[in-house]
């Protein structure tokens, strides 16, 4: 049974999520784009997929490799700037790389996607059945949260002292909250810890209370779940046992402590997704944001700086989203810089503290709506509301 402490701003309980399933029907505004073109958006490219996942690992092993060298050499003075570069490339597998691999989008070859996929999730002590269980909610009832507590809205973007300086340094301590995820280093060991013994946290929290809505609705994704928690206990174990018996403690900042240094980067790009905008409203460009960034940080993001395109078209790789962006530029919301975003979401919370209604109503040209129900059947409308190989096979049935 789903807990009674699950409850909708105002007081109202949540329903089960196997009544969302029945209940809930969403015709998505999604911009008009030809047949053939979102066709060629859609196709998967192993080399591509090679760029992009191999060589964001890559860059992993060489920041790790001068990691090491900066300790079996006593360059201490090194180490530090060596470990923040490293985290800087691995805050991003956890919850982003994941992410895109987790819709099986980025090889052509299946299972090179499931290769990255675990290596990834391993490293960064991330769970892809819960998640896989999670983001096919979020896509498919996006912002309401009935159906979607991925990112329980409102959002404060506004961080304590204590909190920023974990993220500039090493995340150890923050508590998981009202997105989903695990936390700092500490919280994601006790939460994996309880997963691996098919237990969830306190109820009181968002993400937590989430968590225990989707093993109700899924069970056999929850025994998946449990017993890839069982498998990050055994991995991570390993390592600081290698550590210990080789003298050589480097060995668990490098691998098990990796994606938690530096996690500035990933929430400075992540935090943008949502936070502020419009809930219950089947317009994706009400409730998802798009920004403008570098091409570097696009490269560690994965492209979710496209992420109003994601929404709308998820069955497009991460890789050709800028392509998809200029093909329904006329149609969307000029993307902001990093810095509006920030700015919009900031004035946008300080607003919500005395009206917890409020949002961001982005403003969107005119259009001739073109809605889309997700469970039809036509052909072309299949294509747009693809979310690639996300959905598990138990839910995909319902």
């Amino acid at each position: 049974m789903q807990s009674a402490d699950a409850t909708l701003k105002g007081g109202q309980v949540y329903p089960p999520l196997s009544e969302i399933r029945n209940s809930l029907r969403i015709k998505w505004y999604r911009c008009p784009i030809a047949t053939p073109r979102l066709r060629e958006l859609l196709k998967r490219s192993d080399r591509k997929g090679l760029q992009q996942a191999g060589g964001h690992f890559a860059l992993w092993l060489l920041s790790g490799a001068g990691v090491f060298l900066c300790f079996a050499n006593g360059l201490w003075w090194g180490l530090l700037p060596a470990l923040w570069i490293h985290g800087a490339f691995a805050c991003f597998f956890n919850g982003t790389s994941v992410h895109e691999l987790g819709h099986g989008t980025v090889f052509k070859t299946p299972w090179l996607n499931r290769l990255f996929l675990y290596t990834f999730s391993t490293i960064s002590w991330w769970d892809p059945f819960d998640y896989a269980s999670s983001h096919t909610f979020h896509h498919r009832y996006t912002l309401h949260p009935e159906g979607d507590r991925e990112n329980l809205l409102p959002l404060s973007p506004l961080v304590g002292k204590t909190f920023l300086i974990q993220k500039l340094t090493f995340n150890l301590y923050s508590p998981p909250g009202r997105n989903f995820g695990k936390g700092g280093f500490v919280n994601a060991v006790i939460s994996t810890a309880l997963g691996a013994l098919g237990k969830t946290g306190d109820q009181r929290v968002p993400s937590n209370e989430w968590l225990r809505a989707l093993h109700d609705d899924l069970p056999n994704e929850h025994r998946k779940s449990v017993w890839w928690s069982r498998w990050l206990i055994a991995f991570h174990l390993s390592v600081a046992l290698f550590s210990f018996l080789t003298g050589q403690w480097i060995w668990i900042l490098i691998v098990t402590c990796s994606s938690y240094f530096s996690t500035i980067c990933s929430y400075l790009l992540g935090m943008t997704q949502h936070c502020g905008l419009k809930e219950n409203d089947s317009d994706f460009r009400k409730s998802v944001r798009s920004i403008q960034i570098n091409r570097i940080s696009e490269f560690l993001y994965w492209h979710m700086n496209w992420h109003t395109e994601h929404h709308m078209f998820a069955g497009v790789p991460c890789y050709n989203l800028k392509a998809l962006h200029q093909e329904i530029k006329h149609d969307m919301p000029v993307p902001r810089t990093l810095f509006q975003a920030w700015r919009e979401m900031i004035e946008t919370w300080k607003k919500q503290k005395t009206d917890s209604d409020y949002f961001y109503d982005t403003p969107v040209p005119d259009s001739t709506h073109h809605m889309i129900d997700h469970n039809e059947s036509i052909a072309d409308e299949d294509l747009q509301s693809s979310i690639g190989e996300l959905a598990p096979a138990e839910l995909d049935k319902n």
